[in-house]
């Protein structure tokens, strides 16, 4: 397959800035794979869609302030951080008890830089008078950096010098306007939990607390995985034939608990559905012979059209960017056309699209 098949155009006003308010009042599209009929309604309205019984499963990995300003030999340059050096190899493996693993060194990170030419082996970043980092490796234009505190320091610091980390389309549509003070709440899920995401798992971005509430009213399930959001979700594609693209691997976590009741709700013949592309990816990982095992480490699977899905039934997600991974596997659990048709409709219907943008609902 050809990335070139995988476009299409979308008028620049319907890039979402900034979210509805409140979160739930975002629009809502609801395909059905089965009739292929085509719902509009609001975000708020999601329970009534859903089935007593069904089983929503959300990443509540929590996004950190990942972009930092600092200098190097006294000019400005720009850090994102991507992901902590991991001491799991990429290999998941297997669940042995309730607590979160040791994911790695937090003052050793995979980073990326603007403008990357100013950093060397062995340059020092100074970010403000407590921190500063030195680059102890170059691979493949990803930098790693040894940061001068770590744990608590650590996270302390970076709170103080750091930006949510919006994407670059985002800011480029703001004219490189940065609302800290609102996206500091915005560009985060009201379930987030474990620091370590580097972008949001937006499709989670439209719930509320009461919405929440309300799809446990409804006599549905729902349960926590976490996957760190890094360069695996968001790098942009740049081979010619979809199948040479790699992903690289970002941390993950499913518990025992919600291995065990996700394997007996699927007995049951329970639809099982993800919210967000990370999720899906999660639970996918995890599938063995149409069950899942609990297991802790790094995945890079990669689902495109031709993927045969294991666990997930059904998905929540936003309107992602043309030739992205997260519109390929969007085309996995559906075909490429009937997605085209969808999003062709959500623009002449001026549904909100990216990050910030509506829903849809895949069943």
């Amino acid at each position: 397959m050809l990335l070139s098949e995988f476009d299409f155009k979308l008028p620049e006003g319907l890039i979402a800035t900034h979210p509805v308010d409140p979160r739930d009042s975002a629009r809502l599209m609801v395909a059905s794979r089965d009739s292929g009929k085509i719902t509009h309604s609001s975000f708020h309205n999601l329970p009534s869609f859903l089935q007593k019984g069904d089983f929503l499963v959300f990443n509540s990995s929590k996004v950190i302030p990942a972009r930092l300003f600092g200098k190097v030999n006294g000019k400005d340059i720009e850090i994102l951080l991507i992901s902590q050096f991991s001491v799991i190899p990429a290999q998941a493996g297997i669940y042995t008890n309730r607590d979160s693993r040791l994911r790695g060194n937090d003052s050793l990170w995979k980073v990326l830089a603007k403008p990357g030419k100013r950093l060397q082996k062995g340059s020092e970043v100074i970010f403000n008078k407590h921190l500063s980092a030195r680059v102890v490796d170059i691979t493949g234009g990803i930098f790693r950096l040894k940061f001068s505190l770590s744990n608590n320091d650590f996270w302390r610091e970076i709170g103080k010098v750091g930006e949510m980390p919006l994407p670059p389309y985002i800011l480029k549509a703001r004219h490189e306007q940065h609302d800290e003070q609102v996206d500091i709440s915005d560009y985060q899920t009201v379930y987030a939990d474990k620091a370590g995401s580097v972008a949001a798992p937006t499709a989670g971005l439209h719930f509320t607390e009461d919405l929440m509430q309300r799809v446990k009213d409804k006599g549905c399930d729902i349960g926590f995985v976490d996957l760190h959001v890094g360069l695996g979700t968001f790098e942009p594609i740049r081979t010619e034939r979809v199948e040479d693209h790699k992903i690289h691997p970002e941390y993950f976590e499913l518990s025992n608990d919600l291995a065990d009741t996700l394997n007996q709700a699927k007995k049951e013949g329970r639809r099982i559905i993800a919210v967000g592309t990370t999720t899906v990816r999660v639970l996918e990982s995890c599938c063995e012979n149409g069950s899942v095992k609990a297991k802790y480490g790094e995945t890079d699977i990669y689902i495109y059209p031709g993927y045969e899905f294991g666990f997930v039934d059904g998905m929540i997600t936003n309107f992602h960017l043309p030739k992205s991974s997260l519109l390929l596997l969007v085309s996995a659990l559906w075909s490429w056309e009937k997605i085209l048709e969808t999003y062709q409709e959500a623009i002449q219907n001026n549904y909100r699209f990216y990050s910030y943008g509506d829903g849809m609902l895949i069943i």
